[in-house]
Order: C-alpha cells, then structure tokens, then sequence
C-alpha cells in the first residue's frame, strides 16, 4: 500500500515545522530569491520605523494603532507566503524522513571475485564500505546492503520499503530486470550482485537529496516568471513613487502607509508568495506518483511534450514473449530442428530464449556438445547461437538470418518465408533457426497488447502528444501491433542509434521528445531526450541517463507524468492569472481612497461603497494576505488537468481564474470592509 504517499496536505506536524520555517524564512538572504516578496520585507521594515517614528511624537503619519494594524499586516502577509514554501518543502522532508529510516548500515556478505570464480570465503563488512566494482551475495531475509546489478541467480525482492508497494517483484541476471536497490529486502533464493555506486552516491542517497529539495533548481518557466514578476514590481514602484507629485499638487497628504498598501496590493504578492510552493509541489507530486524527477525542469518539460517514444514488450504488450510453435521447413526432420532452437538458446539469458527450451521440453545438458562457444544476442546481428566442432547454429530476425543464408550462397525455401508472413501478420515474432547457412525452421513467439492500451494511447492523442513505438520486430509484426494498440507511428527493426536518430529529428523540427526505457542499449537514447524515464528495475546506466525514474517499473507511467507536468505548468499559469486579476479590484479600493478628499469625482470609481479611506486600505491590504493561505491547497494539489485541449484549457482557465479574480476581491474586500467599520 502507498499510506506514505497520500498523506493529508495539512498533518499537525508538517503545520508546525512549517509554522517554524515561516519565521527562519524571514531572514533577508531568503527572500531576495523573491524580489516579489522581499520588496514586501522592506515595506514592512519600514512600517516597523514608521510605528517607532510616531510614537516619538510624530503626527503626520495618522494613528500608532493604524500603522500598527498595517504592519501586522504586511508581516502575516510574509509569513503566510514564507509559510507556503515551507509547507511544500516540510512535505519533501517527511518523504525524505521516511526514505533515511530504510537507508542503514546493514552487514554484507562480500565475496571475491578472481578470474571468472567466485571464491567461497565470505567476509562479513557494513555496507559503507562497500565500493563500486566490488560484489556481494544475499540469500533469503538479507537486507539488499547498496545498489547492484546481479550477475548471477534470481530472487522474489521486497521493495515496498522504497515504492510502497508490498507486492514482491522478480529480479535476475541477465536482461534488464537485474538491477536491485539498497534498503530492499530478498524475500526467497541467493543472488551475486555487483555494486555499481559509491558509498553516498546510492540511488537513495540521491532520492533524499531530491525530495529535500537540496537538489532543486528553478526550472526555465519558474525564472521566466520571476523575471516578469520583478518587471511588474518595479512598475508599481515607479507608479507609487509617481503618486507623491499627484498629492502634492492636490493639496493631499498620503501617509506613508497608504502607499506601502497600495504598492503592496498592486504588486503581484499572490503568485509571488506561492511560486516556490508550485514548483517544489511538482516534484513532490511526482514522487507521490512514484516517479523520482531529478530535477524540476524534467516535470516541467513534460508538461510540454509533442513525441513520446515507447518499447513494445512491456510497454504497449505484457512483455516477456513466449514461443508457442515450432515451424519446421521442408525435408527437415522436427526434432532435429527442434534440437538446433535449443541449442542456439542455451546462451540466451531473455525471458523468449528460455520460453524455447521450455516449449523443446527437452533439458540441454543432456546434449553431449565439445567445446561449445556461444553467441550472444547483439543489437547489430540481432541474432544468437552457438558454434561446435564444425557446426554453427544461428537463431535470429528473419532478415538478419536471410543475409547470412544468401551469403553463404543458399537459398532461403519459400516455404519458411510464408510462415514468417503468416506468423508477422498474426502480430507474432518470427525467429528463424540456420545450421551452417541452412534453414532448418522458424519459431513463433507472440505477445499479448495490454488491456486498455488504446484508450491510453488516445487519451495522449487529446493532449496533443505523439505516441512512437519501438521495437526490434519486422515491419509486418510492428504494423500489426501498432494498428491494434492505437500508436501514431513505430520504427521496427530498431536499434539503439535508431532510437537516437529519431528523436534528434524529432528535436531538430523544435519538438520535445520522451523516452522510456530500462536497458543497458537504451541509455543513449534516455540521455538524448528531453525527459528520459528509466524503470528502477532496469540497469544502472538507464537509471542513470534519464532524468526520471519510475519505482513502480510501470512503462505507461509517462501518461500520468504528462499529466502531472500539464498540471504544474497549469496551476502556475492559472495562480498567475488570478493574482494578476486580482490587483484590479485593489487599484479601485485603493486610488479611491487616497484622493477622495480632494478630488470628490474619484467617489464614482468607488464601486464597491467601501466605508472610509482607512478602512478601504486596511480591507485590501488584509484581503491581500488571506487569500494566500487560502490558495496553498490549490498551489500543493494542482489544478485538476483534463485532456481537452490547449485553447478548450485556455479559455476555461480564463473564465475561471481571470474572471474569478476580479470577481472575488470585490465581494471579498467590500465584507472586509463592512467587518472592519464594526471594529472603526
């Protein structure tokens, strides 16, 4: 169960140290990361020299209580945005919290290594002194020491320490399921694994260090949007500097006070004050979705995507295909056929070259074979096999196998090109068996496309977002999984600079790209696009390359990080709109006031019938810093995202936020206003 990752926004504890923060955070080498609030900080400072310059007997600047009243203010103000961005981050640190109560000193069992053998001394030392390059075993009820790669055996693993999941997983040499986590536990049979991090440099070491927030950096967005805040807030203080002349030539004297609230109130304080917290609050939500973003620039850019890239096995199909017939060709005997599959299998570590001795029914060590090397699989022959005595057998993709038969100057028989069609255009994968250059058969393995795939796939399509399969198969094969699983396009027969090729074509025409991958060969790839998302059960180089890492292994997880990037870029996007909105309710609680007296026509710009100029500058400026507080759940949840469409979200977020936030100071400010009279 993940209880740890649905906690309530509000728990007592998070409240309290963020309440504590809130007061740290006012420290001025903290807020001028805001230019927003820290012009705010300095309004306050000198509401604090204005209250002490009055009660040494100044008359000029109105009453102690009223200026007091303002500074109070300003400073709950300060303390309410301080107490947003602690909040977000106080949510970071529980996780991070709960992650150091996994990562502990645990014994290993290091073993050596010497040539090819393991040697059975075992040396029994903390984890910390495990260095990469070094290896280990564990066996049932063993606490995973540091992260590895096994190198040898397989093993049911207890990860829910760090996924919250508490459903076991399968790990194993060999493929790209082999790499295991610090801090997870073996639940049943023995592993050799390869430490493949320092100490400290452990993938929980840098899990802690992310949802600390120590690692983040303010994304693209994030700086644009400061900058333009700082624009803004100069222009107010060019405006209310400007304001001075005006008084004076009306003949109306503002007190200092008045103009503190009005530039108080026209800056953008709302976005101001909750930026930090959206964008701390989209990594957090990430994690939530057991996704580790390594930055928040990569959420963020998935919020933009045009091109996603997909794996077929275990992506788009249930992975792990499985041979489900033998095709012998014409005038070969089956069992001597079946024998060759087997043999060019004995090296094939994949879950499809096991899935084929399976079918053989046959053991092969009973096969007396002298000096055997083997052939493993490669992404360049796409072919594996072995080779004995005078004997080469070959197992491999249709089209790589028909090169090496017509090379060795055969012909390759009609018949087992039919059954290769027949077996590509039932959406199977055909592998075709040679024996020293001549056709013996072709195995069928198929797959199975994932349930509810297609509607995933179009929910994508309406966000605007391109889905590319990848796969090793032949085009026919790759057709036929593509038309039924609903994907825009595919590249079939790939290999790892196929990958890269594509999504630098891609990125050339100025489109941003995904991959999702879990292998060694995908780290290219990973590294090349703009949000690389790697299976925490894949390799230590995919983990690596990309700039995400999903813990649940689930390869359609990209749709909900798609999502959850929209709903980033949408909430501050949407907050923005509003806080912006809402300073022109404020322009006209407070111009008003200021020059009333003098200029009686500013009455018909009192629309909202506020009762007097101090309380529609205490009404503003108190309206100012509730409604911070009050949008800190929509700033740490999001907004709801829905795959409508970019101008369908636009004009709706518009409607919402834009006419919302000139609607609700009005209504907000004039019930202020008629509290504070009560109080006047």
């Amino acid at each position: 169960m993940k209880s740890n990752r649905k906690d309530g926004l509000f728990k007592k504890d998070l409240v309290m140290e963020a309440v504590k923060q809130s007061f740290v955070k006012l420290n001025p080498k903290y807020q001028f990361r805001n230019p927003v609030m820290f012009t705010v900080e300095i309004g306050t400072v000198v509401m604090m020299f204005v209250c002490a310059w009055i009660l040494s007997g100044e008359t000029s600047q109105g009453s102690f209580a009223y200026n007091l009243i303002i500074f109070l203010i300003l400073l709950v103000t300060l303390l309410f945005a301080n107490f947003a961005e602690a909040l977000a981050e106080a949510r970071g640190k529980a996780q991070a919290a709960s992650l150091r109560k996994t990562r502990q000193d645990t014994p290993a069992k290091k073993i050596q290594l010497i040539g090819e053998i393991f040697m059975n001394e075992v040396h029994v030392v903390p984890s910390s002194q495990l260095v990469k390059g070094d290896y280990f075993y564990c066996e049932a009820g063993d606490i995973i020491p540091t992260d590895g790669e096994i190198i040898e055996g397989i093993a049911t693993i207890d990860e829910s320490a760090i996924t919250g999941e508490s459903a076991p997983v399968i790990r194993e040499s060999g493929g790209d399921k082999s790499s295991v986590t610090g801090g997870t536990k073996v639940l049943s049979d023995k592993i050799k694994v390869k430490v493949t991090t320092e100490p400290g440099e452990s993938f929980l070491d840098k899990m802690i260090a992310l949802v600390e927030g120590a690692s983040r950096q303010k994304t693209p967005n994030e700086i644009a949007l400061t900058i333009l805040l700082a624009g803004f807030t100069l222009v107010f203080i060019i405006v209310c500097v400007t304001l001075q002349p005006f008084a004076a030539y009306a003949k109306t004297p503002i007190p200092i006070s008045a103009y503190i609230s009005l530039f108080v109130c026209l800056i953008p304080t709302t976005i101001g004050g909750l930026l930090s917290a959206i964008g701390i609050s989209g990594m957090d939500r990430a994690l939530r979705a057991n996704v580790i973003a390594k930055s928040g620039k990569a959420v963020e850019t998935a919020g933009d995507l045009d091109v996603l890239l997909l794996d077929k096995t275990g992506t788009i199909t249930i992975g792990n295909r499985k041979a489900t017939h033998f095709y012998a060709a014409k005038g070969i005997d089956d069992t001597h056929f079946i024998k060759c599959a087997v043999l060019s299998s004995m090296a094939d570590d994949t879950p499809e070259g096991k899935s084929i001795i399976e079918l053989s029914a046959l053991n092969p060590k009973n096969f007396q074979v002298d000096q055997p090397k083997y052939i493993k699989f490669s992404a360049e022959t796409r072919s594996s096999g072995i080779d004995f005595g005078n004997t080469k057998i070959r197992k491999g993709a249709y089209d790589s196998i028909k090169t090496m038969v017509e090379k060795g100057g055969n012909i390759f028989p009609q018949g087992t090109a039919d059954d290769v069609n027949k077996i590509s255009s039932n959406g199977g994968t055909p592998l075709v068996v040679i024996e020293n250059n001549m056709v013996l058969g072709v195995i069928e393995l198929q797959d199975i496309i994932k349930t509810g795939i297609f509607e995933r796939f179009e929910r994508l399509r309406k966000m605007g977002v391109k889905t590319v399969m990848v796969t090793g198969d032949n085009p026919l094969t790759a057709k036929y999984i593509a038309e039924k699983a609903g994907v825009d396009d595919f590249i079939a027969e790939a290999k790892p600079e196929d990958k890269m090729s594509y999504i630098r074509r891609e990125q050339a025409t100025g489109k941003l790209v995904a991959m999702m991958g879990d292998g060694t060969n995908d780290a290219p790839a990973l590294a090349q696009a703009d949000v690389g998302v790697a299976m925490n059960s894949g390799t230590a180089a995919a983990k690596e390359a990309g700039n995400m890492v999903d813990l649940d292994n689930d390869p359609t997880k990209l749709i909900e990080i798609v999502e959850i990037g929209k709903q980033l870029l949408m909430t501050r996007g949407t907050l923005t709109t509003f806080s912006i909105a809402n300073d022109v309710a404020k322009y006209f609680a407070i111009v008003p006031a200021l020059f009333i007296a003098s200029i009686p026509a500013l009455q018909r710009i009192n629309i909202m019938s506020l009762h007097s100029p101090a309380s529609a500058i205490l009404s503003a400026i108190i309206f100012n810093a509730i409604i911070i507080p009050l949008l800190i759940p929509l700033a740490l949840k999001g907004v709801a995202y829905k795959p409508i469409g970019a101008s369908a979200l636009l004009r709706r977020n518009l409607l919402v936020y834009g006419v919302g936030g000139v609607l609700v100071p009005f209504i907000g400010i004039k019930l202020i206003d008629m509290a504070v009279t009560l109080f006047m």
